[in-house]
């Protein structure tokens, strides 16, 4: 199954595209991206060219996936969510030297109008809040939110809030799955149930 392209879509000469990833409405793939397997790419989406997404990484309306921006597999990006690749821009000074590395790995959930500021990592599984500014790296399992985001708790792979301590240790199961959460030295380990 090949990829699902709509007319009003640019996909340039180059880029890389996996069978079954569908492309929106007006949607811009610059030629250096390369796209996984499975993939969603919603209305008005741009993709730049030192971009690397994962499979089955759904980005919804509106978003700007810019260079040095890596999603891992099974990354949701709500609509409108922004990223950023130059750390402090201005018109008059040319800073492409400059662009920051920015990691989402494997599960994350990026909230509609959040905001990612560049050079930082996004752990797996992690949920960034609706409109939150994230600015500093962000630990696999933690629920983040506000301006600038802060930790508030930690969340299952499933996405279910789970109840255990911000700091230190404890235990606990998720609620949809019954799968064991251990919080270790304020790291959280998932094992199965």
């Amino acid at each position: 199954m090949s990829a699902q392209i709509h007319p009003t879509a640019i996909v340039d000469d180059g880029a890389e595209i996996g069978e079954g990833t569908r492309v929106w409405h007006w949607v811009h793939v610059s030629s250096g991206a390369r796209i996984g397997k499975g993939c969603s790419l919603g209305q008005n989406v741009f993709v730049g060219n030192k971009v690397v997404i994962g499979n089955n990484v759904k980005i919804q309306n509106n978003v700007s996936v810019y260079d040095n921006v890596l999603l891992e597999d099974d990354v949701f990006c709500g609509p409108s969510m922004v990223f950023t690749n130059v750390y402090n821009p201005r018109s008059a000074v040319n800073r492409q030297d400059e662009y920051r590395d920015t990691r989402v790995q494997r599960g994350a959930t990026i909230g509609a109008n959040s905001t990612i500021v560049c050079g930082t990592i996004i752990g797996a599984h992690a949920f960034i809040a609706a409109g939150a500014v994230v600015n500093r790296d962000v630990k696999p399992f933690a629920l983040m939110a506000g301006v600038p985001a802060r930790q508030i708790g930690w969340i299952s792979e499933h996405g279910e809030r789970l109840d255990l301590p911000l700091r230190g240790n404890g235990e606990a199961r998720c609620p949809a799955t019954g799968d064991i959460y251990r919080l270790v030295n304020d790291q959280v380990e998932q094992s199965a149930k």
